[in-house]
């Protein structure tokens, strides 16, 4: 099982950061494809998750609109797009997998993690 993460960068406050993980090893349309950041000092944060069945999507209520999720099952792929990033989305993000019906918020439910990919918003 392998979770490929990619996309992160340094980018101005306002500005917009598109982040990729690849999945390979398992069956990708039967999990939910959850993205979670981690700040410098700071716990592991939930962002947002797609269910790869039904294409659901669920968000942190910090997200506020500024953040999309979608999953391309075809292609092994989930992608966060993040727009009108602020300094405090600073952070490295991580992909996971969960075989879950009904997507969760909660990292220790998620079974695959990949190895993050770090962005740093600059004000």
């Amino acid at each position: 099982v392998q979770l490929q993460a990619s996309g992160g960068g340094l980018v101005q406050a306002g500005g917009s950061v598109r982040l990729s993980c690849v999945a390979s090893g398992f069956r990708f349309d039967y999990y939910c494809m959850g993205w979670f950041r981690q700040a410098p000092g700071k716990e592991r944060e939930w962002v947002a998750s797609v269910n790869t069945i039904n294409g659901k999507t669920y968000y942190g209520d910090f997200v506020k609109g500024r953040f999309t999720v979608s999953a391309d099952n075809a292609a092994n792929t989930v992608t966060l797009e993040m727009n009108n990033l602020k300094s405090e989305d600073t952070a490295v993000y991580f992909c996971a997998a969960d075989l879950a019906l009904v997507c969760s918020f909660d990292a220790s439910d998620y079974d695959h993690w990949g190895q993050g990919t770090e962005v740093t918003v600059s004000s």
